[in-house]
């Protein structure tokens, strides 16, 4: 019984290290291709910026509906808050 706890937590691990892994992947992902859109004036600076705004509104959206019951959605904003900072630098 004890060994079926150990592989619970070894499964869980590997779960959270796995969706570690690809937002990590995703967020690298997304930062590259929005910065080869803007290098190619595909994408200006300001419309970057608006569409991270408006992704990291509703990732807050969505931490107050779960009422804080998962932490990610707070990293999440933050972390989208923190690149469309980065971004603003850049409008001149």
């Amino acid at each position: 019984m004890a060994e079926d706890a150990c592989n619970d937590d070894a499964r869980v691990d590997t779960l959270a290290g796995a969706a570690e892994a690809n937002g990590q992947a995703a967020i690298l992902l997304v930062e590259s291709l929005t910065h080869g859109l803007i290098s190619k004036s595909v994408l200006s600076v300001t419309e970057a910026v608006e569409i991270i705004e408006v992704a990291a509104d509703v990732t807050s959206e969505i931490a107050i509906d779960e009422e804080g019951s998962d932490a990610t959605a707070g990293k999440s904003f933050t972390l989208l808050s923190a690149i469309a900072q980065s971004l603003k630098h850049d409008i001149g």
